[in-house]
């Protein structure tokens, strides 16, 4: 007698996080043949029943029955023996849906995102003791059809890798993102417990989804900008078009890192984005303002590695990351210079140009990191998302004086 799938397996846990993100049936089926050792067992399919179809909930229903269809068809091309339980689940998916009609009508499907981490992380903080994150997300099925902003891109799933593999450059740190999609960055940033978590879009829509999202995932909403909420299940979500954002509204974000997401793409949004990241970079110098009733003679000096200050306000620079020290230099008045990391796909190498052309005429210094800042590899069941697509870049401000 065959015994059961010990779901602990790598093969088993690829398996099952397969499913559970509606990966494409044939990804599925090549983790499914993986686990029986080339073929589609009956063990292997008493797990898949088990763990996702004996109660299949708010799967997407076409899905599932698109599944099955190609599950049954693989096991008996192999002269294999199906599960009668499998037989009757897709009788009843083609008797209860004859079309695929409830596509189109029902356009939000719930995707469930397991970030898988590697035996030797468990001293990791975004390690927990399961060795698997897993977050829920409603999205859209029109990714092609004007609902991009509920779609779960490759940038954002290199972004999220990034955030639970490094999580020290997020950990303590205020947080916010430009484009902030179905809210997965920000799921990662209070996994690893950001000090503050602020996510935004320009969609309305968009952010609904988004919201229902956080909700989802057992996190409060909260819709203003108060101060004193020290609640770190709480995240904030604005409506934030980047070519209304004033000046004013940006300056009292004042965040520690800035985060995007595939939001390089269209020219005609690339001035508002580069003004958009010009005015969150810039913030010491907007604080130091704040702190002095007359700027016209604040002219700190800039010292690179262990280059000693001669002036009372200085910026330090080191290792491409940036601190302002005021007055008597004590920590509680010391802050580092914001720094952005945007994780893009060149689909148009020249809108990519035109960005990096945008960012010089605003002083913005860009690196790209994506081969000294690489993330673990969390998502290594999901085959429809290549990691080595994505780059990362880092930006900083040159006009911090």
């Amino acid at each position: 007698m065959e015994q059961d799938l010990d779901p602990s397996l790598p093969s088993s846990r690829h398996l099952l996080s397969s499913i559970l993100a509606m990966e494409p049936s044939h990804c599925v089926i090549s983790h499914a043949r993986a686990c029986g050792g080339g073929s589609i067992t009956g063990q292997v399919q008493q797990f898949i029943w088990d763990h996702c179809l004996s109660a299949p909930g708010d799967f997407h229903a076409p899905y599932l029955k698109n599944f099955l269809k190609k599950l049954i068809s693989q096991v008996e091309s192999d002269r294999g023996y199906v599960l009668d339980n499998l037989y009757e689940l897709y009788a009843h998916y083609m008797t209860s849906f004859k079309d695929d009609s409830l596509t189109k009508r029902d356009a939000k499907i719930c995707k469930r995102i397991s970030f898988l981490f590697p035996e030797g992380c468990s001293e990791l903080l975004s390690c927990p003791h399961s060795r698997a994150v897993v977050f829920s997300l409603q999205c859209s099925l029109n990714m092609l059809e004007g609902d991009t902003g509920c779609s779960i891109w490759p940038s954002s799933l290199f972004l999220s890798e990034l955030i639970l593999s490094h999580p020290e450059l997020f950990s303590n740190k205020s947080c916010f993102e430009i484009g902030s999609g179905v809210g997965l960055v920000g799921l990662c940033l209070a996994h690893v417990k950001a000090s503050q978590v602020i996510l935004s879009d320009g969609d309305l829509s968009t952010l609904a989804n988004m919201k229902f999202n956080l909700e989802l995932n057992n996190l409060n909403v909260e819709a203003n900008m108060t101060e004193g909420n020290k609640d770190p299940n709480m995240v904030k979500c604005l409506y934030l078009p980047w070519e209304s954002a004033s000046e004013s509204q940006l300056q009292e974000i004042m965040p520690d890192v800035v985060l995007g997401a595939d939001v390089i793409y269209d020219p005609a949004c690339l001035p508002h984005l580069v003004r958009v990241l010009a005015i969150l970079l810039n913030q010491m110098n907007s604080s130091v303002c704040r702190q002095h009733s007359s700027c016209k003679n604040l002219s700190p000096n800039i010292k690179l590695g262990n280059g000693e200050p001669n002036h009372e306000n200085d910026i330090e620079i080191c290792d491409g990351r940036c601190k302002a020290i005021y007055n008597d230099g004590s920590s509680s008045m010391s802050k580092e210079a914001p720094v952005a990391y945007i994780a893009y796909v060149i689909r148009n190498i020249e809108t990519f140009n035109y960005f990096l052309s945008l960012g010089t005429q605003a002083n913005l210094d860009i690196v790209d990191l994506t081969d000294s800042l690489k993330p673990l590899n969390l998502l290594c069941f999901m085959q429809s998302f290549n990691q080595a697509s994505v780059r990362l870049l880092r930006i900083t401000s040159s006009n911090i004086q």
